[in-house]
């Protein structure tokens, strides 16, 4: 455990400092309340008079004890402090550990139970991928559509030797048929599972796209930066600029979404001034960009 490591840590640290330097540190702390004490004195009895006051109660005289004694004692009750938050902190995690347990299996048992039975005719026609999306349709729902799991269904897997080809063309034929959460779910499998291949920054800024068709500009605008921020040389970077304005004009950010657009045309100019030129100058239009 990482905190045995911080109780070795403080206990060295504290049986290695040595006595005579803890003694004159404490010499200097009482020198220094000392001056403080004239000083106040000073202040209070004004008018040159050299008479100051001792205190009424005399100190008592510390009784002489070893420096290693306290030392040991300050030590010991360190470590007993740190051994029962250990004790605490390992409690805690198996209590973590027991729910997420308890969690999963719920889970497990829910999504058994809301799966749809779909002929095997339709399911047996398409791939591992589109039955994962026609799952992820029944999920959206609590009574799932016979007629959106069919159309789920008939969408065609291509076939074109590359399988991450087929994954992102996949997630871009449900996107374009409108299942706009069994696309999601597509297009981010794809790209969890090849996040250094080219299709990557296509998949994650048509995700953003499917979120905005979807209605959820919030996460749109998560998925569109995190493909320019990981992928600011993806093919779709600048793409992600530009719906990421258009999220952020929905959530009612304008002014960032103005910056957005700004900085498109600072990181990629060409591309700004090129291929996306109308889109930058209507998304300035919906942003009101000065």
């Amino acid at each position: 455990m990482k905190t045995f490591g911080i109780t070795i840590l403080l206990t060295s640290l504290l049986i290695g400092t040595p006595a005579a330097a803890q003694n004159a540190n404490v010499d200097k702390r009482v020198d220094r309340l000392e001056q403080e004490m004239r000083a106040v004195q000073r202040k209070v009895f004004q008018g040159g008079s050299t008479r100051y006051f001792e205190p009424e109660i005399a100190a008592e005289k510390p009784t002489t004890s070893p420096t290693n004694t306290i030392t040991t004692s300050a030590v010991t009750d360190l470590i007993a402090r740190v051994d029962a938050l250990e004790a605490s902190l390992a409690n805690l995690t198996g209590q973590v550990e027991q729910n997420g347990y308890r969690l999963k299996k719920i889970e497990d048992q829910l999504a058994a139970a809301e799966t749809p039975t779909v002929s095997a005719g339709p399911t047996a026609a398409v791939g591992s991928a589109q039955a994962a999306a026609a799952k992820a349709s029944a999920a959206e729902e609590a009574t799932p559509d016979p007629d959106r799991v069919a159309g789920v269904a008939a969408i065609v897997m291509p076939d074109t030797g590359d399988a991450v080809e087929n994954a992102y063309i996949y997630g871009y034929r449900l996107w374009d048929a409108k299942f706009y959460p069994e696309a999601q779910a597509q297009l981010k499998k794809v790209v969890a599972e090849h996040p250094e291949h080219a299709r990557a920054s296509f998949a994650q800024n048509l995700l953003g796209r499917a979120y905005l068709d979807d209605k959820k500009p919030a996460l749109a605008s998560v998925a569109l930066y995190e493909n320019y921020q990981k992928r600011p040389r993806g093919e779709r970077a600048p793409d992600s600029l530009y719906y990421l304005s258009t999220a952020l004009v929905q959530l009612n950010k304008k002014e960032d979404a103005c910056r957005v657009l700004a900085e498109m045309q600072d990181v990629y100019p060409e591309v700004a001034s090129g291929r996306l030129a109308e889109r930058v100058t209507s998304g300035k239009a919906a942003a009101n960009c000065k």
